[in-house]
């Protein structure tokens, strides 16, 4: 069985693959310098378990499971990890993925990572603070604001109401 829910899963990610968001896109997140860094002990300390397997791991929630999926309160959603502002509400949207999904960030907010896992071609997201994985970017969100879908974990995020 859970193999099968893997495969499925894998081509869901499939049907969903994007182009590369071509600005700044890095290779190798583990080289970079962040503002906030911590060892995998202190992330462990400060992060539940799931926080530290999205987060840290670049893990995955299952669809639909998340706290902000369907949330669409006034504020600002900020990283699980270090409280850098990710995303503003009003850039959020209901694309009907299973995630909270933005069609854009905060400028400077997030860096966008080559993905080559699961066998396609997608751009992960990270928190530009700490490094934290987020989700992806995909460019299926609304055509008449950004075109882009930000498709991110609900564990990776908190929300600060306005």
């Amino acid at each position: 069985m859970r193999s099968l829910n893997i495969l499925i899963f894998g081509l869901f990610f499939w049907a969903c693959q994007s182009q590369e968001k071509t600005d700044s896109i890095q290779s190798k997140p583990e080289t970079m310098n962040f503002k906030v860094q911590k060892s995998d002990s202190e992330w462990k300390t400060l992060l539940t378990p799931e926080q530290f397997q999205i987060l840290r791991e670049k893990g995955t929630e299952y669809p639909g499971t998340g706290t902000y999926y369907m949330h669409f309160e006034e504020g600002t959603y900020v990283c699980a990890a270090c409280e850098t502002p990710l995303f503003d509400s009003n850039h959020k949207f209901e694309s009907h993925c299973g995630w909270p999904s933005f069609d854009d960030a905060i400028p400077g907010s997030v860096l966008y990572i080559k993905d080559t896992t699961l066998g396609m071609i997608r751009t992960e997201i990270v928190c530009a603070s700490c490094g934290g994985h987020l989700g992806h970017v995909f460019d299926d969100g609304p055509q008449e604001t950004t075109g882009q879908r930000y498709c991110v974990n609900s564990i990776s995020v908190e929300f600060k109401e306005k």
